[in-house]
């Protein structure tokens, strides 16, 4: 039964002044691939707003999410180094140079990392269940998820419509990526739903593992989570990505998978017993009274290389207004030729996808971060929207009050080695300070000194 009518909003990361090519995530080829080139943090933070704006501009319900503070001094001190925070940045620039990486990743921009988040439609206690992923993987992610914890208790701050747990511990048995590896499929966004988590391995349990790189999700943090929000059995999936693929470099499903409402569009090697997953989907969305439909790519037409590179997945497929399904693809998906003549055959196939729209994303994915990792999905009914921050959603004004801002604070250039610069932490505290006055978040930052 619909409680009320209810919308998808998509939360995206501002990127932080500190983008850089590190090159942190082992199994992120794009990532790996670009390390030690220079990055232009102002280009990043312009792509990600114009693609907020746009969607915006379409009718979406578009929001913001803030930075983290980076350089994180608390890492640095927490790892023994001491001083003022110059002193701290210069001697962890000369001693442990991969540790000043760590602490100062732009990271959190990928929002999809950021939580796994359960509508009130589809938990035992009626309210928004958010719970931070504890991103255990990775150093670079692994401190961030106290900080993403404040920044969603300051834009969703009302205690009887949201709930914002814990992240889980953090030890590779519960390693937990967050929405990246979860999807919802629902007839509309307010009904009760399905909930569909993907997980690289089961810590405890028999089956395949990948051998080249890391599996990041466990069965035992997705089911984890699944408790936490309160989430019945009947209306829960569990499939597991094939370690081939992620081998191949789809280090989250959601490079590999991406769904909306009733639709799944997927390649055709994303799960181990693939086709059971659809029949446990089709089952249990059946029960509910929704249809489902998988779109699936094959090989023989797209690569699991070309999705890697191309980044077709990890798109975002949206509904209009008027039922319209629309895919948000990244321009790279235009550069690669076996891509390009799979968009452009979408709609003699008279697939489930009326338009796609291509973006420009350059700096996010030189990193290994397309459409969909700049985004958290967050389901809400109108009371809930009323509730949150307003001043963190995306209209004229605030594009405006941000493209300045970006244009006082953020550098045109920064390589690797700038991040000895003391300055940088400076400009960045600077610039996240005046954030919290155009975004409304009150005391989000500590600066830990």
């Amino acid at each position: 039964m619909q409680a009320s009518k209810a919308y998808e909003a998509n939360f995206d990361g501002l990127v932080g002044p500190t983008h850089n090519y590190a090159g942190l995530s082992f199994g992120n080829v794009a990532s790996r691939s670009n390390e030690k080139s220079v990055a232009n943090p102002k280009a990043a933070a312009k792509q990600g707003l114009r693609k907020m704006k746009r969607l915006a501009d379409l009718g979406f319900q578009q929001g913001v999410l803030p930075p983290l503070e980076r350089p994180s001094i608390r890492l640095l001190r927490d790892v023994g180094f001491s001083g003022d925070d110059a002193s701290v940045i210069a001697r962890a620039a000369r001693e442990a140079p991969e540790l000043l990486a760590a602490a100062s990743s732009a990271s959190a921009m990928w929002t999809a990392n950021a939580a796994t988040v359960s509508p009130s439609a589809d938990t035992e206690d009626g309210r928004v269940h958010f719970t931070p992923a504890n991103l255990a993987a990775k150093l670079h992610r692994a401190i961030e998820h106290g900080e993403t914890r404040r920044s969603l208790g300051a834009i969703f701050a009302d205690e009887a419509r949201f709930r914002i747990h814990h992240a889980l511990p953090g030890t590779p048995a519960l390693g937990d990526e967050g929405a990246a590896n979860h999807t919802r499929f629902a007839r509309e966004y307010g009904d009760k739903g399905v909930e569909f988590f993907v997980y690289g391995k089961s810590e405890y349990g028999q089956g395949p593992q990948p051998q080249r790189y890391p599996a990041r999700q466990t069965l035992e943090a997705s089911r984890a989570v699944a408790r936490l929000h309160g989430l019945s059995s009947d209306a829960t999936v569990f499939a597991q990505q094939s370690p081939d693929v992620i081998d191949a470099g789809v280090f989250h499903n959601d490079v590999i998978a991406v769904g909306n409402r009733t639709t799944l569009f997927c390649h055709e090697r994303a799960f181990v017993d693939q086709h059971k997953v659809y029949d446990e989907l089709r089952t249990k969305l059946d029960a509910l009274g929704t249809p489902f439909t998988a779109l699936e790519v094959p090989e023989s037409e797209v690569s699991v290389e070309d999705a890697v590179s191309s980044y077709l997945f990890n798109s975002q497929l949206l509904s209009g207004a008027d039922g319209r399904q629309l895919l948000i693809v990244p321009q790279e998906c235009r550069e690669n030729a076996r891509v390009a003549a799979y968009l452009d055959s979408l709609a003699s196939r008279k697939t489930p996808i009326d338009e796609v729209l291509v973006f420009d994303l350059r700096e996010s994915m030189k990193n290994g971060g397309g459409p969909a990792c700049l985004r958290l999905r967050v389901v809400l009914d109108e009371a809930e929207r009323a509730a949150v921050n307003a001043r963190v959603w995306m209209n004229d004004a605030l594009f405006t009050q941000l493209d300045a801002w970006i244009d006082r604070h953020y550098r045109d250039r920064l390589a690797p080695a700038d991040l000895a610069d003391p300055k940088l932490l400076a400009e960045s505290r600077a610039a996240l300070d005046e954030l919290t006055t155009i975004l409304g978040l009150g005391a989000v930052y500590d600066f830990q000194r």
